[in-house]
């Protein structure tokens, strides 16, 4: 079993180091693991965030283990050069299309929610996010209007087959769930969002186990920071659920403990933290690694069949949380190697 790290920019080599602390703790036998260069490091390095020989890493890999993209020194490159392009190269090339970014309480943090601890404990969702379509991958650019005006556009489309693959995986993880699923568009606005309605609504026949709803996004937000616990899975598209998974974050009390898996329709999957770089932290030892490390579980359950250490992951992270373990983050003033340590300790 390969695993392929892509530790990146910013806090993203120090955080993978923690995450491989506890993957070898763990002592899998048949595990392997490679190296390659991602975003601005690999630009800096070779001239592209996404150089031919990551890409061909990540294609024999049976799972990657992503840390973060993105360098304030390469905001003024071409697009096409800039860090986060290497998310999307892999996205594309390696057909991940479907983001899983689960929001959970830990009991210990429900106080550094923004929510009232009531609301916030209430909180265990799953949010489903397609990722490989939608304005991020439509036609775009710059033109000029008739009288002589500037304009930017992006094109937001999805066909019933993207739609369709993405609405069985969500019906799919609430059916191993909690059996409910609520599909958030736009559908009063955008015809985009009304295709992606009825194509769910056509999907939902099969899966008549599943209680289906349907939300629009601006009720979404205002739902998730007023009932969050009403939801168990939600399905939608690429544009939302980036906004919705990180609003879901602060939720929960900290970007800096969400993990997510992004998956292709095997087993091979991208697994990493949903916070970014954070290059004003960067090689000072303050980042939370506990995303990371909860990603590396995901990446063991979801891609290498292996529940059992996960869930050894998983419960090493609750009880490192409950013996005090606090990064800056959290309100507390443990280095990112002190809280892998911490985890290490409760393993």
């Amino acid at each position: 079993m390969l695993i392929a790290l892509f530790a990146g920019d910013g806090i993203g080599p120090e955080i993978v180091a923690q995450a491989k602390r506890v993957l070898d703790a763990l002592a899998i036998p048949g595990i392997s693991y490679e190296e390659g260069l991602v975003g601005g490091a690999a630009y800096k390095a070779v001239g592209h965030p996404l150089p031919p020989e990551t890409l061909a890493l990540a294609k024999r890999a049976d799972a990657i283990l992503f840390g973060a993209v993105g360098d304030p020194d390469c905001d003024a490159l071409e697009r096409h050069l800039r860090p986060e392009q290497a998310i999307l190269g892999l996205r594309k090339e390696l057909g991940l299309f479907s983001n899983l970014r689960p929001a959970k309480v830990f009991p210990e943090l429900a106080d550094a929610s923004a929510l009232k601890k009531e609301v916030a404990s209430a909180i265990d969702l799953l949010i489903v996010r397609e990722t490989n379509g939608d304005v991020y991958f439509g036609e775009k650019g710059f033109r000029t209007t008739a009288d002589g005006l500037r304009e930017g556009y992006d094109i937001m489309s999805y066909n019933e087959a993207e739609v369709r693959r993405i609405a069985h995986a969500g019906f799919l993880a609430a059916r191993a769930r909690r059996g409910k699923l609520c599909s958030v568009d736009k559908a009063n606005v955008l015809e985009t969002s009304q295709l992606w309605r009825d194509v769910v609504i056509e999907v939902s026949a099969d899966y008549p186990d599943v209680q289906l709803s349907h939300m629009y996004v601006d009720n979404a937000a205002m739902q998730l920071v007023r009932n969050p616990g009403q939801f168990d899975v939600i399905v939608t598209g690429n544009l939302f659920g980036d906004i919705l998974s990180d609003q879901a974050s602060m939720c929960v009390g900290s970007i800096g403990m969400l993990a997510s898996a992004t998956m292709n329709e095997g087993r091979q999957g991208l697994y990493e933290p949903i916070h970014g770089s954070a290059p004003d932290i960067a090689g000072q030892g303050k980042a939370n690694p506990l995303a990371t490390v909860l990603s590396a579980a995901m990446m063991l359950r979801y891609s290498l069949g292996l529940s059992a250490e996960a869930d050894r992951i998983e419960a090493a992270v609750a009880r490192a949380l409950a013996n005090g373990a606090r990064s800056a983050d959290l309100g507390g003033t443990m280095s990112t190697v002190e809280m892998g340590d911490a985890v290490l300790s409760a393993l």
